[in-house]
């Protein structure tokens, strides 16, 4: 499975942005990496820098890789609705990212990693690709087995649930996908309009 596997500081501070979650590398060097770092006089972003900057920024923060990126943005821009909220909605919908969201693990990498060693059920069902699009009423939870593995126990301890388009039962270690968010209910940073326009040229 193809993946990015390198420094993730790197990349929360080339774009300014935790988009890996609370990082003390960022907090102490909030400038871009490299070696004249915090001195290198950086010219204006052109608009199509600007447009390709916030595609990266989303590929990074959802763990998507090129191919797999235009594959959805295609399927967003043939949907009913306006093509950039609907991108975040399929994104927001992949398996890997709800298991993220219901705090079963602390990031959306090591989600991918529980699907994939399959300890993850939807609708009472092992699945094991990260990627699966989940659909309104889907229930995803714990394999019977794998409740008791220490990684999902520290993961769950002290985690609230902070999206109100998922339901979580903390007894039967199981979440409900209510409904598609609205784009006011996802809490990522990003500037979707712009990939559109990047992909529209």
């Amino acid at each position: 499975m193809a993946r990015y596997t390198g420094p993730t500081s790197k990349i929360a501070r080339k774009f300014g942005d935790p988009i890996y979650g609370p990082d003390k590398a960022l907090e102490k060097k909030n400038y871009p990496p490299g070696q004249h770092g915090i001195n290198k006089k950086r010219r204006k972003l052109s608009e199509y820098g600007l447009q390709l900057r916030e595609k990266q920024k989303a590929k990074y923060t959802y763990g998507i890789l090129e191919r797999q990126f235009a594959n959805i943005f295609d399927k967003a821009s043939r949907s009913k609705g306006v093509t950039g909220e609907v991108l975040l909605q399929l994104l927001e919908s992949r398996l890997d990212n709800v298991v993220f969201r219901l705090g079963i693990a602390p990031t959306r990498a090591s989600a991918r990693q529980l699907i994939t060693h399959r300890h993850i059920v939807v609708n009472g069902e092992v699945v094991n690709i990260p990627s699966y699009t989940l659909k309104p009423g889907d229930i995803v939870g714990v394999r019977e087995k794998s409740k008791s593995l220490e990684v999902i126990q520290k993961a769950l301890t002290g985690h609230r649930l902070n999206v109100s388009w998922l339901e979580w039962d903390g007894n039967l270690m199981a979440g409900k996908l209510l409904n598609r968010p609205e784009r006011d209910q996802i809490p990522e940073t990003i500037k979707e309009q712009l990939i559109v326009e990047l992909y529209s040229k």
